[in-house]
């Protein structure tokens, strides 16, 4: 990314500043993502920072006041991917042995393969890549442990992929495989400086996912996934609400066009779930949106809302 701002603005000096979060240092509680971000997000308020870089499934559907994302990158792969323990080597999810542990930080992903790999057990397991892939290599504790394939690519791991998990074994999380980039909403020469980076298909994809996730007033503690798709300026968007152990769920999928042509219109400067593309049709995102909602209003109106109460009083109660 910073490769292409000093490309595309060769007389701005950029200077990356590298910083931990209160997630990199508590390894051994679960957090949630807001609290995960909000060490970053105060150095930025400070001013000692113009713009952070994020995973997008990191970052709350309704950011803090005064900031906006202001570019969304092009989408790596949103799937989930296994990696096993070398003593597993060429073995899947369906042929590991009854009661092997996989290790997984999602709650998501847990009720998802819970219901799909009975045969499995899943345990929570904490920390950065880096510290996953130590906990599954150097102890006998897991099986494989279950990441996103993006982050595993990013840090030059692909060659530890061994399963990439589809729809139909696990859905991906809300934004999942996009860096976004954060930036103060008043900075106006910064926020046109990085709307260079946005990748449309990928921002209507992901406003459309994180409008569902916030109909829902969903997060990270609670199950919820989601699939979308752009074909021939057709946004579909499945999604789905499970129980914790995946037994109880709802899924359901709309579509929605998102041609330049429609008559969804908006005013150039709205934010929709937080993001901000100016160079994005304003009519599009108005649609990815509203089908974000509406999917929403589908599972909430079939109980999506009891599913999902319930789980968070169970992970709050763990």
């Amino acid at each position: 990314m910073i490769e292409k701002l000093k490309t595309l603005y060769p007389d701005v000096h950029l200077e990356i500043v590298a910083m931990s979060t209160i997630g990199d240092k508590i390894l051994d509680t679960a957090l949630s993502k807001v609290m995960y971000n909000y060490s970053i997000t105060s150095i930025s308020l400070s001013n000692r920072v113009d713009l952070v870089v994020h995973s997008l499934k990191d970052l709350p559907t309704t950011l803090p006041n005064g900031f906006t994302i202001g570019a969304v990158l092009q989408r790596e792969s949103p799937h989930d991917a296994v990696v096993l323990h070398p003593k597993n080597s060429g073995l899947t999810l369906d042929t590991l042995p009854d009661g092997s542990v996989i290790g997984t930080s999602s709650l998501r992903r847990a009720a998802q393969l819970k219901k799909r790999f009975p045969h499995l057990e899943f345990k929570d397991i904490r920390g950065n890549l880096n510290t996953r892939l130590k906990k599954l290599d150097e102890k006998e504790d897991y099986a494989a442990i279950i990441l996103a394939a993006a982050g595993l690519k990013r840090m030059g791991w692909e060659a530890r992929v061994s399963q990439v998990l589809g729809p139909e074994d696990c859905m991906y999380a809300v934004g999942q495989g996009a860096l976004a980039v954060e930036v103060r909403a008043r900075d106006c020469d910064i926020l046109e400086m990085v709307s260079t980076l946005h990748h449309s298909e990928t921002v209507l994809r992901c406003i459309a996912e994180r409008a569902f996730l916030r109909r829902l007033e969903g997060g990270c503690s609670v199950p919820v996934a989601v699939n979308t798709e752009v074909k021939d300026s057709v946004l579909s968007l499945t999604g789905a609400v499970y129980s914790l152990d995946g037994a109880d769920s709802l899924k359901e999928a709309m579509e929605i066009s998102v041609d330049p042509g429609n008559k969804l219109e908006s005013a150039a400067d709205i934010q929709h779930v937080g993001v901000t593309a100016h160079n994005v049709p304003q009519c599009a995102q108005v649609a990815a949106e509203k089908l974000g909602v509406d999917l929403a209003d589908l599972l909430l109106s079939k109980g999506a809302m009891e599913i999902l109460t319930t789980a968070r009083k169970l992970n709050d109660a763990r």
